[in-house]
């Protein structure tokens, strides 16, 4: 199978893989990919869990759909209405009803893209209950398959609870900036009416299923899942019951997260058994399939694939009703969250940018979201070199449609790509981070270890251990101790590396671990590159910011045009509201003194 993790890393002479046809319908973006075999007669329509599971499933989702095109069936993936890269709701008052009608569409785009009359729903979590309804509202649905449903409305938003405080702890959310109204996770907010909805929802009371053919893949210690199982097999001739392995870290956090290749290949093989028993075939007499742009009151955005081979997805989002104005803004991807960004950060950017003229482009990577590897890369890209490929590639695009000049904007891990990618390319105009870890990686030091026990700053463990509930969990054996040991030592002989930097600055060791750094702001100082530097007030980057400019950053006096912003009270994600207009102020103040120059 492709695209499953040690496997994939030594089959260096793999395929450069396209990523999927962009379409638009309904309001939405979907991203059709079609049998690369003969086609078998059916297609697969995959149906998202919703929120911050769905960011870690998208990876996921995308591998599958590349499995399955090359078993020769096609498949369409896609966004529920005000989710992700489609258009925001006008109405959200009428609970689940437009997600419903968004997967209608789809379905009927499905079938129409591929030829195919007869569909197979694949689904995770919220996406089960939509997959359920859309069986009894249209024919010739040949298999449905249930990934880790939620059966109970009621268990579910109980869980949602208990995830959205687990996500903010780990980010190092103060509690008084936890966004608590409704249901909110991970900066994304299920609407009212759609809470309301889901409250009610009961798969165990279903009484009708419009398949003959299920498949259950139940997660471990979730005896509710064997039992909607049982359940099925009295409203299906064919259930098919297996364990959903590697769930928990599949959905963790995509920055870490695992792909299920077991449960990977039990979801091929059976779709591969399906599509098996059907007779028809596919029509051949298909027209390519054409995307039109999505557009709002102010901007038009136009979902395209671009580079080598058409290898990256990305949306251009353009001004609409007003010329533009600005430079363009290329917004980076953080780790392997999709290119909607955290909290659909980047989409609500890029149309915001767009009322004031500046154009953007937003877009996934290679190996993150929805652009497949590079064939010659390795399995982890973060802090890779393999990253600037893809930055150089996006700004050709720029450069084919006269959207120069352009300013490289990222956070976290985007960011280090953003200060490497000015560095590299003299089209970048401009450069904005947001509490960059760090803008030199030593590539000796391992990625997924650093991921999986990343520090934060003396003050975060500070204030985190003077509250009870983590002296519990510390004593419950819930957190890494030796770990953050270990942190806490190396955060404390920086800081003595810092108070003695006069001294030690002598030896060549200590001046060495600078020169990549402050040699890099030289650079970009002596070219004119507008330079903008934000951090939240504690996170573990301004640590590293110190490093290289001293104790408050006193170093920084010698790039005048440098400007630094510290954001009281955020975290690293910047989660609070306030925290995000800080940040596309910056953006929008940049793009605006480019675009005049």
């Amino acid at each position: 199978m492709a695209g499953w993790g040690a496997a994939e890393e030594k089959d260096k002479g793999r395929r450069l893989r396209s990523a999927a046809t962009p379409v638009t319908f309904a309001g939405t973006v979907g991203l059709f990919t079609s049998a690369m075999a003969p086609s078998r007669g059916t297609a697969v329509l995959f149906l998202s869990p919703w929120g911050f599971e769905e960011m870690c499933v998208r990876k996921f989702w995308r591998i599958l759909a590349e499995d399955l095109a090359d078993i020769g069936v096609a498949s369409l993936r896609f966004d529920y209405a005000g989710t992700g890269d489609a258009l925001d709701l006008t109405d959200e008052g009428k609970g689940l009803e437009p997600w419903q009608e968004t997967a209608l569409a789809a379905a009927a785009k499905l079938k129409a893209l591929s030829g195919c009359k007869r569909l197979v729903l694949v689904s995770q979590g919220l996406g089960g209950t939509i997959a359920a309804t859309l069986a009894e509202h249209i024919p010739g649905i040949d298999g449905l398959a249930f990934l880790a449903p939620v059966i109970s409305g009621r268990a579910y938003l109980r869980e949602l609870t208990v995830w959205s405080k687990m996500i903010d702890e780990s980010m190092g959310l103060p509690e008084a900036q936890r966004q608590t109204e409704g249901v909110t996770v991970a900066s994304l907010r299920m609407p009212d009416s759609a809470a309301d909805a889901v409250r009610k929802l009961n798969l165990m009371t279903l009484d009708r299923l419009g398949t003959t053919n299920c498949l259950v893949l139940t997660r471990p210690g979730r005896p509710g899942d064997a039992d909607f199982a049982r359940h099925l097999e009295t409203l299906a001739t064919q259930v098919t019951q297996a364990s959903y392995d590697g769930y928990d870290d599949l959905v963790s956090n995509p920055t870490i997260a695992t792909m299920p290749t077991t449960a990977a290949r039990k979801i091929v093989e059976w779709v591969q058994s399906v599509a098996a028993e059907t007779s028809e075939i596919a029509s051949i007499d298909l027209a390519p399939p054409a995307t039109e742009p999505l557009t709002g009151e102010d901007f038009r955005e136009t979902p395209l694939r671009f580079g080598t081979e058409n290898r990256m997805f990305g949306i251009l989002c353009e001004p609409r009703g007003i010329a533009r104005t600005g430079a363009t803004a290329l917004l980076l991807t953080t780790a392997y969250d999709r290119s909607a960004g955290w909290g659909r950060m980047s989409v609500a950017m890029a149309r915001a940018l767009a009322r004031d003229g500046i154009a953007s482009l937003r877009f996934d990577t290679a190996n993150v979201g929805d652009s497949p590897p590079l064939s010659d890369a390795p399995e982890q890209v973060l802090y890779s070199r393999e990253q600037h490929r893809d930055v150089t590639e996006a700004l050709d695009l720029l450069e084919s449609r006269h959207l120069l000049p352009a300013y490289v904007v990222g956070r976290c891990s985007g960011g280090y790509l953003a200060f490497q990618a000015a560095l590299r390319d003299a089209r970048c105009g401009g450069l904005i981070t947001v509490n960059p870890y760090s803008f030199h990686w030593d590539e000796s030091r391992s990625v997924d270890e650093a991921l999986r026990f990343a520090p934060r700053s003396l003050e975060t463990y500070g204030r985190k251990l003077l509250q009870m509930e983590t002296l519990k969990r510390l004593f419950g054996g819930q957190i890494d101790a030796r770990s953050a040991i270990c942190n806490v030592a190396t955060g404390l002989g920086r800081r003595a590396i810092r108070s003695a930097r006069q001294l030690l600055g002598a030896f060549p060791i200590f001046s060495a671990a600078q020169g990549p750094v402050l040699g890099g702001f030289r650079t970009l100082a002596r070219r004119g590159v507008d330079m903008s530097l934000i951090y939240s007030a504690h996170d573990i980057g301004l640590d590293h910011l110190h490093d290289q400019f001293g104790e408050n950053g006193a170093g920084l006096k010698h790039f005048p045009d440098i400007r630094l912003t510290i954001i009281p009270e955020a975290d690293h994600n910047l989660t609070p509201p306030y925290a995000r207009k800080v940040y596309l102020r910056e953006v929008r103040e940049m793009g605006l003194r480019l675009g005049n120059r």
